[in-house]
Protein backbone atom coordinates (compact mmCIF):
# COMPACT_ATOMS: atom_id res chain seq x y z
CA UNK A 1 0.00 0.00 0.00
CA UNK A 2 1.37 3.41 -0.98
CA UNK A 3 0.91 6.11 1.65
CA UNK A 4 0.67 9.62 0.24
CA UNK A 5 2.58 12.37 1.99
CA UNK A 6 0.94 15.69 2.90
CA UNK A 7 2.67 18.50 1.07
CA UNK A 8 2.33 21.09 3.83
CA UNK A 9 4.31 18.98 6.32
CA UNK A 10 7.73 20.49 7.00
CA UNK A 11 10.92 18.64 7.89
CA UNK A 12 13.98 19.95 9.71
CA UNK A 13 17.42 19.44 8.22
CA UNK A 14 18.12 16.70 10.80
CA UNK A 15 14.88 14.92 9.94
CA UNK A 16 15.74 15.02 6.23
CA UNK A 17 19.22 13.67 7.00
CA UNK A 18 17.79 10.80 9.06
CA UNK A 19 15.15 10.04 6.41
CA UNK A 20 17.45 10.04 3.38
CA UNK A 21 20.91 9.18 4.68
CA UNK A 22 22.28 12.44 3.28
CA UNK A 23 24.46 14.18 5.84
CA UNK A 24 23.53 17.55 7.31
CA UNK A 25 26.81 18.90 5.94
CA UNK A 26 25.85 17.75 2.41
CA UNK A 27 22.39 19.34 2.73
CA UNK A 28 23.98 22.63 3.76
CA UNK A 29 26.31 22.38 0.75
CA UNK A 30 23.38 21.66 -1.60
CA UNK A 31 21.74 24.81 -0.26
CA UNK A 32 24.92 26.83 -0.68
CA UNK A 33 25.24 25.93 -4.37
CA UNK A 34 21.47 26.38 -4.97
CA UNK A 35 20.94 22.73 -5.80
CA UNK A 36 18.42 22.11 -3.01
CA UNK A 37 16.96 25.19 -1.35
CA UNK A 38 14.84 24.84 1.82
CA UNK A 39 11.28 26.10 1.44
CA UNK A 40 11.58 28.06 4.69
CA UNK A 41 14.33 29.47 6.89
CA UNK A 42 13.36 30.67 10.35
CA UNK A 43 14.62 33.86 11.96
CA UNK A 44 16.93 31.69 14.03
CA UNK A 45 18.39 30.21 10.82
CA UNK A 46 16.69 26.81 10.97
CA UNK A 47 16.06 25.23 7.58
CA UNK A 48 12.79 23.50 6.73
CA UNK A 49 11.96 21.25 3.78
CA UNK A 50 8.59 20.30 2.27
CA UNK A 51 7.64 17.29 0.14
CA UNK A 52 8.63 19.27 -2.96
CA UNK A 53 12.21 19.49 -1.73
CA UNK A 54 12.22 15.81 -0.79
CA UNK A 55 11.13 14.91 -4.34
CA UNK A 56 13.94 17.02 -5.76
CA UNK A 57 16.41 15.41 -3.37
CA UNK A 58 15.24 11.99 -4.54
CA UNK A 59 16.11 12.92 -8.13
CA UNK A 60 19.45 14.34 -7.00
CA UNK A 61 20.30 11.02 -5.37
CA UNK A 62 19.26 9.07 -8.47
CA UNK A 63 21.66 11.19 -10.53
CA UNK A 64 24.39 10.65 -7.93
CA UNK A 65 23.94 6.90 -8.46
CA UNK A 66 24.67 7.58 -12.13
CA UNK A 67 27.91 9.36 -11.15
CA UNK A 68 26.69 12.79 -12.25
CA UNK A 69 28.65 15.68 -10.74
CA UNK A 70 26.66 18.22 -8.70
CA UNK A 71 27.03 20.79 -11.49
CA UNK A 72 25.76 18.28 -14.04
CA UNK A 73 22.83 17.41 -11.77
CA UNK A 74 21.87 21.10 -11.63
CA UNK A 75 21.96 21.29 -15.43
CA UNK A 76 19.91 18.10 -15.79
CA UNK A 77 17.23 19.24 -13.33
CA UNK A 78 17.02 22.68 -14.90
CA UNK A 79 16.51 21.09 -18.32
CA UNK A 80 13.69 18.77 -17.25
CA UNK A 81 10.19 20.02 -18.18
CA UNK A 82 8.56 17.85 -15.50
CA UNK A 83 9.37 15.51 -12.63
CA UNK A 84 7.64 12.65 -14.43
CA UNK A 85 9.78 13.08 -17.52
CA UNK A 86 12.91 13.33 -15.42
CA UNK A 87 12.11 10.15 -13.49
CA UNK A 88 11.38 8.27 -16.70
CA UNK A 89 14.75 9.32 -18.09
CA UNK A 90 16.53 8.30 -14.89
CA UNK A 91 14.79 4.93 -15.07
CA UNK A 92 16.22 4.37 -18.54
CA UNK A 93 19.74 5.39 -17.49
CA UNK A 94 19.72 3.28 -14.32
CA UNK A 95 18.36 0.28 -16.25
CA UNK A 96 21.30 0.56 -18.65
CA UNK A 97 23.68 0.76 -15.68
CA UNK A 98 22.10 -2.33 -14.11
CA UNK A 99 22.47 -4.34 -17.32
CA UNK A 100 26.16 -3.48 -17.49
CA UNK A 101 26.75 -4.45 -13.85
CA UNK A 102 24.83 -7.73 -14.25
CA UNK A 103 27.05 -8.62 -17.19
CA UNK A 104 30.23 -7.86 -15.24
CA UNK A 105 28.99 -9.75 -12.15
CA UNK A 106 28.11 -12.82 -14.21
CA UNK A 107 31.56 -12.91 -15.80
CA UNK A 108 33.21 -12.32 -12.41
CA UNK A 109 31.19 -15.11 -10.73
CA UNK A 110 32.12 -17.58 -13.45
CA UNK A 111 35.78 -16.54 -13.15
CA UNK A 112 35.69 -17.13 -9.37
CA UNK A 113 34.07 -20.57 -9.73
CA UNK A 114 36.59 -21.75 -12.32
CA UNK A 115 39.52 -20.32 -10.38
CA UNK A 116 38.45 -22.28 -7.28
CA UNK A 117 38.37 -25.43 -9.41
CA UNK A 118 41.83 -24.66 -10.73
CA UNK A 119 40.45 -24.38 -14.26
CA UNK A 120 41.00 -21.70 -16.87
CA UNK A 121 38.11 -19.75 -18.26
CA UNK A 122 37.36 -19.92 -21.96
CA UNK A 123 39.10 -16.93 -23.57
CA UNK A 124 35.87 -15.79 -25.26
CA UNK A 125 33.81 -16.09 -22.08
CA UNK A 126 36.53 -14.31 -20.13
CA UNK A 127 35.77 -11.14 -22.04
CA UNK A 128 31.99 -11.57 -22.23
CA UNK A 129 30.51 -8.16 -22.89
CA UNK A 130 33.88 -6.55 -23.50
CA UNK A 131 33.71 -6.67 -27.30
CA UNK A 132 31.33 -3.77 -27.77
CA UNK A 133 32.43 -1.86 -30.87
CA UNK A 134 29.39 -2.74 -32.98
CA UNK A 135 26.90 -1.86 -30.26
CA UNK A 136 28.77 1.34 -29.44
CA UNK A 137 28.34 2.36 -33.07
CA UNK A 138 24.64 1.43 -33.03
CA UNK A 139 24.04 3.41 -29.83
CA UNK A 140 26.22 6.37 -30.78
CA UNK A 141 23.36 8.64 -31.90
CA UNK A 142 21.41 8.13 -28.70
CA UNK A 143 24.56 8.49 -26.63
CA UNK A 144 25.46 11.77 -28.36
CA UNK A 145 21.97 13.06 -27.61
CA UNK A 146 22.21 12.15 -23.92
CA UNK A 147 25.63 13.77 -23.64
CA UNK A 148 24.39 16.96 -25.30
CA UNK A 149 21.12 17.27 -23.35
CA UNK A 150 22.01 15.68 -20.01
CA UNK A 151 25.81 15.70 -20.11
CA UNK A 152 25.70 11.95 -19.53
CA UNK A 153 27.85 9.46 -21.45
CA UNK A 154 26.14 6.08 -21.18
CA UNK A 155 29.04 4.39 -23.01
CA UNK A 156 31.89 5.86 -20.95
CA UNK A 157 33.84 2.97 -19.46
CA UNK A 158 30.87 0.68 -20.11
CA UNK A 159 31.14 -2.95 -21.20
CA UNK A 160 28.21 -4.06 -23.31
CA UNK A 161 26.73 -7.56 -23.05
CA UNK A 162 26.39 -8.14 -26.76
CA UNK A 163 24.34 -11.35 -26.67
CA UNK A 164 21.84 -9.86 -24.22
CA UNK A 165 21.46 -6.65 -26.23
CA UNK A 166 21.01 -8.61 -29.46
CA UNK A 167 18.16 -10.57 -27.90
CA UNK A 168 16.51 -7.44 -26.51
CA UNK A 169 16.93 -5.57 -29.80
CA UNK A 170 15.32 -8.44 -31.73
CA UNK A 171 12.32 -8.51 -29.39
CA UNK A 172 11.99 -4.72 -29.44
CA UNK A 173 12.07 -4.66 -33.23
CA UNK A 174 9.42 -7.37 -33.40
CA UNK A 175 7.24 -5.49 -30.90
CA UNK A 176 7.47 -2.20 -32.79
CA UNK A 177 6.87 -3.88 -36.15
CA UNK A 178 3.77 -5.60 -34.74
CA UNK A 179 2.62 -2.31 -33.25
CA UNK A 180 3.18 -0.54 -36.58
CA UNK A 181 1.15 -3.22 -38.37
CA UNK A 182 -1.65 -2.78 -35.83
CA UNK A 183 -1.67 0.96 -36.47
CA UNK A 184 -1.80 0.44 -40.24
CA UNK A 185 -4.67 -2.02 -39.75
CA UNK A 186 -6.50 0.54 -37.59
CA UNK A 187 -6.65 -1.62 -34.49
CA UNK A 188 -8.47 0.25 -31.73
CA UNK A 189 -6.38 1.02 -28.64
CA UNK A 190 -8.89 -1.09 -26.69
CA UNK A 191 -8.33 -4.14 -28.92
CA UNK A 192 -7.43 -7.22 -26.86
CA UNK A 193 -4.89 -8.29 -29.51
CA UNK A 194 -3.04 -5.00 -29.02
CA UNK A 195 -3.11 -5.40 -25.25
CA UNK A 196 -1.75 -8.93 -25.69
CA UNK A 197 1.20 -7.51 -27.66
CA UNK A 198 1.98 -5.07 -24.84
CA UNK A 199 1.61 -7.74 -22.17
CA UNK A 200 4.01 -10.09 -23.92
CA UNK A 201 6.50 -7.23 -24.39
CA UNK A 202 6.40 -6.41 -20.67
CA UNK A 203 6.74 -10.10 -19.78
CA UNK A 204 9.86 -10.30 -21.94
CA UNK A 205 11.41 -7.23 -20.31
CA UNK A 206 10.70 -8.52 -16.81
CA UNK A 207 12.21 -11.90 -17.66
CA UNK A 208 15.35 -10.18 -18.98
CA UNK A 209 16.31 -8.03 -16.03
CA UNK A 210 14.15 -4.96 -16.64
CA UNK A 211 11.51 -4.59 -13.93
CA UNK A 212 8.55 -2.76 -15.43
CA UNK A 213 4.79 -2.83 -14.91
CA UNK A 214 1.89 -1.31 -16.81
CA UNK A 215 2.09 1.99 -14.92
CA UNK A 216 5.83 2.50 -15.40
CA UNK A 217 5.44 1.50 -19.06
CA UNK A 218 2.98 4.39 -19.44
CA UNK A 219 5.60 6.74 -17.95
CA UNK A 220 8.16 5.39 -20.40
CA UNK A 221 5.91 5.91 -23.44
CA UNK A 222 5.06 9.44 -22.27
CA UNK A 223 8.77 10.15 -22.05
CA UNK A 224 9.17 8.89 -25.62
CA UNK A 225 6.32 11.17 -26.70
CA UNK A 226 7.71 14.28 -25.00
CA UNK A 227 11.36 13.72 -25.85
CA UNK A 228 12.34 14.86 -29.36
CA UNK A 229 14.96 12.17 -30.02
CA UNK A 230 12.86 9.18 -29.01
CA UNK A 231 9.63 10.53 -30.54
CA UNK A 232 11.33 11.13 -33.90
CA UNK A 233 12.95 7.68 -33.77
CA UNK A 234 9.53 6.05 -33.51
CA UNK A 235 7.83 8.41 -35.94
CA UNK A 236 10.44 7.64 -38.61
CA UNK A 237 9.44 4.00 -38.38
CA UNK A 238 5.74 4.78 -38.77
CA UNK A 239 4.00 8.19 -38.64
CA UNK A 240 1.79 8.31 -35.56
CA UNK A 241 3.49 5.29 -33.95
CA UNK A 242 4.74 7.15 -30.88
CA UNK A 243 1.31 8.63 -30.17
CA UNK A 244 -0.39 5.29 -30.81
CA UNK A 245 2.01 3.52 -28.44
CA UNK A 246 1.42 6.05 -25.67
CA UNK A 247 -2.38 5.88 -25.90
CA UNK A 248 -2.32 2.09 -26.18
CA UNK A 249 -0.12 1.84 -23.08
CA UNK A 250 -2.47 4.11 -21.12
CA UNK A 251 -5.52 2.12 -22.22
CA UNK A 252 -3.77 -1.16 -21.37
CA UNK A 253 -2.83 0.14 -17.89
CA UNK A 254 -6.39 1.29 -17.29
CA UNK A 255 -7.69 -2.18 -18.07
CA UNK A 256 -5.52 -3.72 -15.35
Amino acid sequence: MIVLEVRNVLYTVNEVANLTGVTVKALYHYHKINLLIPCQISEAGYRFYSLNELERLQQILFYRELDFSLNDIKKALEGEPSRQLGLANQYELLSARRQRLECLLKTLEESIILTKKGESMNSKAMFQGLNQAEWENALSAQNDYLKDKYDYDMLANKKIQVEDLNEKATESQHFLQSLSAALKSSWAVTDEKLHDLIEKHLEFLNSHGITIDAKSFVSQTRFFLEDDFHRNMLERQQPGLCYYLCIAAETYASSK
